[in-house]
């Protein structure tokens, strides 16, 4: 069982990462509980707070948050002040994350408190990468719910995330997610589909640079590529004369 993943993927470093639990939680207890208040057993800031532990940890599965949880229970409701050891089951996650809450508030909540932290956000370089949701495709058609990140991999989180139209690609979408971040002294890498002269310009332009793959959709540029590095031709038996183009030659 997976449900649909947030765009707080923070943080899998082998040094670890400090949160402030208290602060967390209180950050969480801002968000509206859409369920009726009669007979519920978990508090949300509860549930939420051990999902986003359980993600901290490298868990995404809704049985291995579960799992993680209950294998720590006492430990957690010490330190969240609970009045007993309390694991829930993977259909409460679900339905919590699929009814309970607005995901766009928890996100940005969860994006906000995360980006407040210490040394967040100082990494060079972003990662512009999209992906499908698994179990988005309706029956009978190819595509569905398509997110375009962006991505720090030094720190390992979401910095932003947006849905792309099921009537667009990820170009507009890269440009839509680019003016909503500071790029002064960034690095944007992205693959061949983001090579575009628009979102170059405006990454220059806005204090950062980039790195693009090339392949065969931009088969012009691609071709002066081959061309600038191709090393000089010479006549059989002599050498390229010293400083001609070529993979070592001199700039």
């Amino acid at each position: 069982m997976k449900y649909t993943p947030l765009s707080i993927d923070v943080n899998l470093r082998p040094e670890g990462f400090v949160v402030h639990l208290d602060s967390l939680f209180a950050a969480l207890a801002t968000l509206t509980d859409r369920r009726d208040a009669r007979g519920l057993r978990y508090a949300l800031v509860t549930v939420l707070v051990y999902v986003l532990l359980a993600k901290l940890a490298g868990e995404d599965h809704l049985r291995g948050i579960a799992q993680w949880v209950a294998l720590r229970k006492e430990g957690l409701a010490s330190v969240l002040g609970l009045a007993k050891p309390q694991a829930p089951h993977a259909t409460t996650y679900s339905r919590v994350l699929r009814k309970a809450v607005d995901i766009e508030d928890l996100e940005q909540v969860a994006r906000d408190f995360f980006a407040g932290q210490p040394e967040t956000g100082e990494s060079v370089l972003l990662n512009l990468d999209g992906k499908t949701l698994r179990g988005t495709i309706p029956a009978g058609k190819t595509k569905g719910v398509h997110l375009l990140a962006a991505f720090l991999p030094e720190e390992g989180w979401v910095l932003f995330q947006m849905e792309v139209s099921s009537k667009e690609n990820e170009i507009p979408a890269a440009m839509r997610i680019l003016r909503q971040l500071d790029l002064r002294d960034k690095i944007v890498t992205g693959d061949a589909l983001l090579a575009q002269r628009e979102l170059s310009r405006h990454i220059v332009e806005s204090g950062g640079d980039f790195i693009w793959k090339i392949k065969g959709n931009q088969s012009r540029t691609q071709e002066d590529i081959e061309l600038l590095f191709a090393p000089e031709p010479c006549v059989p038996g002599f050498s390229p004369r010293p400083g001609s183009r070529g993979p070592l030659a001199s700039p």
